[in-house]
């Protein structure tokens, strides 16, 4: 059980290397356009998403154990977070790219209740903070979405 945890966790070795949560937020962009250019639904990418934050959880919870607190090699929290900020948009490239600047700045600075929620207990403190990152992104390309429509009206 444990070595699949860290499969997962890990997310297949990316968060083994350096700068592993860059690269799997970048990996889940690079998919989540991929799955849009090929019509999967909204409803499936929601549905994906909240199965990568149950797995992300649960994972997270198992491997701290031999990896310690919010542990680098765990990036499937970056994936999670990716999701989230992507999730009701249109899947061009610069809404993604946008969203993943957006992502990794919210996800590095941790302003306001971001660190906060790291204090959260097991895999809950582990996700919580890439989850709200993720929340912050997909809430400011919205307001930026409505503006940019409002603008064009």
């Amino acid at each position: 059980m444990m070595r699949i945890a860290k499969i997962t966790a890990g997310c297949f070795g990316i968060g083994y290397v350096k700068g592993g949560g860059t690269i799997a937020a970048l990996v889940t962009a690079l998919i989540w356009w991929w799955a849009a250019a090929e019509r999967v639904s909204q409803e499936t990418m929601i549905a994906a998403t909240v199965a990568i934050i149950v797995i992300g959880i649960v994972t997270s919870h198992i491997v701290e154990k031999d990896w310690g607190k919010d542990s680098s090699k765990v990036v499937i929290d970056e994936v999670a977070g990716m999701c989230v900020s992507l999730l009701l948009h249109p899947a061009g490239w610069v809404w993604i790219t946008a969203a993943l600047v957006l992502f990794r700045f919210f996800d590095i600075v941790k302003p306001w209740y971001i660190r906060k929620a790291e204090s959260l207990p097991t895999g809950w403190g582990v996700m919580m903070d890439d989850l709200l990152a993720g929340v912050y992104t997909n809430g400011l390309l919205q307001i930026t979405a409505v503006l940019m429509a409002w603008q064009h009206s």
